[in-house]
């Protein structure tokens, strides 16, 4: 599940602050190495272009601002789905996070062969430079792809990190806007990439399709904003639903349903909150989604606490699959520009 993503966010920061020189130094200098044999052991074709962009071009951040001269080559992604949004501007990263832990011995990467993006990234073997429960990125496999633009907008980095990865390429942080990590929208996020990718036309085009795709959902089912409907998971033995600014969230709404803003404020800053058993009212809405993988499911399932409840009686819970299957729980939880339409049409699918 994409649900650990915050608890690492102190661990990131030690990692981050604690980097030696030294050991970074050894990164770049591996980085600076030259030929194509080299590169193309590493990264089995994973390198791309964005020569139809516009640059120089300069881009505000969160820690700054960070001038891209020229049409990267070699983008490195540190946001656990920025690497889809890029993919959606015809760029291959030649390093990306695993979002979903790759089953062990399962050759492709499980990230790459989504069926929103499976080919986009045809043969290419991007080089995984972290793993969703890290403490943070391997800066040494970051500087050895020799990067010419390093992007981390979906991303919980912070100053510390920010300024070590641009010591190895320029580095664009999420949204300006961003209070907290993740509280971006997808558009924003989008939107974000596609100008540091010196594309913000094409960007405004791409979200404005999806805009369009939602409103249909919409007018064609305009009994959706008269319900309200929650996503959740089964998390560590607890229902555990997404608040209403979370990407799934964003989504039910860009839907036509009404959210559950209770959620909110128990979750702080979260962008999720586990529920006791007192206060499982707050899921029994008019629709449930449930992101879960089969065990979970199955788990979730057997929860007296949750199948007492009158959404789970009168049969409006979709039981999304995550990682398996269709992988819709996935391509929703992401919310990319490749995985957004997927996801639409799965859940429409799933309410019919």
């Amino acid at each position: 599940m994409f649900l650990d993503r915050t608890t690492r966010m102190k661990s990131w920061r030690r990692v981050a602050a604690t980097v030696s020189a030294a050991a970074l130094g050894a990164g770049l200098l591996a980085g600076c190495g030259s030929g194509a044999a080299d590169e193309g052991a590493a990264n089995d074709g994973a390198n791309s272009s964005a020569s139809a962009g516009t640059f120089p071009v300069t881009v505000e951040h969160a820690f700054g601002s960070t001038t891209i001269p020229k049409a990267p080559k070699r983008v490195v992604t540190v946001g656990y789905t920025d690497d889809q949004d890029v993919l959606a501007f015809g760029v291959k990263p030649v390093g990306m996070v695993d979002q979903y832990p790759n089953p062990a011995g399962k050759s492709p990467d499980i990230n790459t062969q989504w069926p929103w993006v499976k080919d986009k990234w045809g043969g290419a073997r991007p080089e995984v430079i972290m793993s969703n429960g890290d403490s943070g990125p391997n800066y040494e496999k970051i500087a050895a792809l020799r990067p010419d633009l390093i992007i981390a907008v979906y991303s919980e980095i912070d100053k510390d990190a920010y300024d070590k990865l641009s010591r190895i390429a320029p580095t664009v942080g999420r949204t300006k806007a961003e209070k907290q990590p993740f509280s971006a929208t997808w558009q924003e996020n989008a939107q974000h990439i596609a100008k540091a990718l010196g594309k913000p036309d094409e960007g405004t085009k791409l979200v404005k399709g999806i805009q369009d795709k939602l409103a249909a959902v919409r007018k064609e089912h305009p009994e959706f904003a008269d319900q309200t409907a929650v996503a959740l998971s089964w998390y560590k033995d607890a229902v555990a639903p997404f608040t209403t600014k979370d990407v799934r969230g964003q989504l039910l709404k860009g839907m036509g349903f009404k959210g559950q803003t209770a959620i909110d404020r128990i979750a702080g800053d979260k962008f999720y909150t586990p529920l006791s058993a007192e206060r499982m009212d707050l899921v029994d809405v008019d629709r449930v989604f449930a992101i879960n993988d089969r065990a979970d499911t199955e788990a979730l399932k057997k929860s007296a606490l949750f199948t007492n409840l009158k959404v789970a009686k009168k049969g409006k819970v979709s039981y999304l699959l995550d990682s398996e299957g269709p992988a819709a729980g996935a391509a929703m939880s992401q919310a990319t520009l490749l995985s957004l339409p997927y996801a639409i049409d799965q859940l429409v699918k799933s309410v019919g």
